[in-house]
């Protein structure tokens, strides 16, 4: 229970011991948590400067009722010694209030620090770590390129359902016009209905409204809603049915090809690993230019986010730094807190995050 992230439930199964007898007896006397020089505030923060290392992640994630500012080092690989701090909230004046207690000259020593686009984290790497190269992650640069694709879907998408409502409406409308005539001939040739079929089959006035189908089974409405995943992936990853889709979608809505097209020449950029920060930065100008020319403003809000912070974007193509770490240490605190099906005593849960991340 020291090095994994496992419950004392588990843990007592497999030695078929009492479960709530060996979870008290782990936090009261063997895990050592009593002594903790860090108990009394670990609900607020944690800190561990013994593994403080030259290349960090910073990121924030909700692991009980608010957000929490996890530090982490690369080098640890999510196990043990990964965990360089975690403090409650994303203020940038509380986060750097407690890791300024690092000695000076460890954080001095960081060459690298990897985060996603947040201002108040950025705030807090330029403060507390003066010294590193602040990277931004370039898996956060495509999704907010693929979450303004998604802004456009939805408004497609918006659009075709008020379509179908309209053409919903002219049906409806359509069968009280025909209930109107039927009963007004039969009121006035009462003769010519006496059980004899003639003519075409009369229309059913409860028959419900059939959207028109697509060439492969779907309608304009579940189209739009069934390519949300489509759209977020590049074309050589799409199955035969995806392709299919896609054509169909692309052919409708010109205005969602021209950005998926957009998002996968970015795309491409990050993808080349013969690219340098020099070279890269000319292909990332081609790319504005190419924005330029399109009339989506959901594209060029992100452009105008990338080219912000130009600089620490590019810096990914230094030394191919990511946040990833920083994103799996996220995940699999959050499976060992699914794991206790949640957190009811906080400082314990941070006092086990520090041991067994820490």
């Amino acid at each position: 229970m020291d090095t994994y992230p496992v419950t004392a439930c588990s843990v007592a199964r497999i030695y078929k011991l009492d479960a709530r007898n060996l979870e008290r007896s782990y936090k009261d006397c063997l895990s050592g948590f009593k002594d903790w020089d860090q108990a009394s505030h670990a609900a607020d923060w944690v800190l561990l400067t013994e593994n403080m290392g030259e290349h960090l992640s910073i990121d924030e994630t909700l692991l009980h009722e608010d957000l929490r500012t996890f530090v982490s080092n690369k080098e640890g690989h999510g196990k043990h010694g990964t965990l360089v701090a975690s403090v409650s909230g994303t203020k940038a004046s509380d986060v750097i209030k407690i890791l300024m207690k690092i000695p000076e000259e460890k954080r001095l020593a960081v060459k690298e620090i990897t985060m996603d686009f947040s201002d108040s984290m950025y705030t807090i790497a330029k403060k507390v770590f003066p010294n590193a190269e602040i990277v931004v992650d370039c898996f956060h640069i495509i999704k907010r390129c693929t979450d303004a694709v998604e802004e456009i879907r939805l408004k497609e998408k918006r659009e075709a359902i008020k379509e179908q409502n309209k053409a919903k409406a002219e049906f409806k409308k359509k069968l009280e016009l025909r209930a109107k005539r039927r009963k007004y001939y039969r009121r006035n040739h009462p003769k010519k209905y006496n059980g004899k079929k003639r003519g075409r089959k009369p229309m059913r006035l409860n028959q419900r409204f059939k959207p028109k189908e697509l060439s492969n089974g779907d309608t304009h409405v579940e189209l739009l809603t069934r390519s949300r995943y489509l759209v977020m992936q590049s074309g050589d990853k799409w199955g035969e049915k995806q392709k299919e889709r896609a054509l169909l979608l692309f052919n409708m809505h010109p205005k969602i090809k021209e950005a998926h097209g957009l998002v996968c020449s970015l795309r491409s950029i990050f993808g080349n690993k013969d690219l340098t920060k020099e070279t890269a930065r000319e292909k990332l100008h081609e790319w504005y230019q190419s924005v330029s020319k399109s009339t989506l403003r959901e594209i060029k809000a992100a452009r105008d986010l990338i080219k912000y912070k130009e600089e620490e974007v590019l810096n990914y193509f230094n030394n191919r730094s990511t946040n990833a770490s920083a994103e799996s240490l996220n995940s699999k605190m959050k499976g060992f807190r699914a794991q206790i099906r949640g957190v009811q005593d906080l400082p314990f849960f941070m006092f086990r995050v520090a041991t067994i991340f820490g």
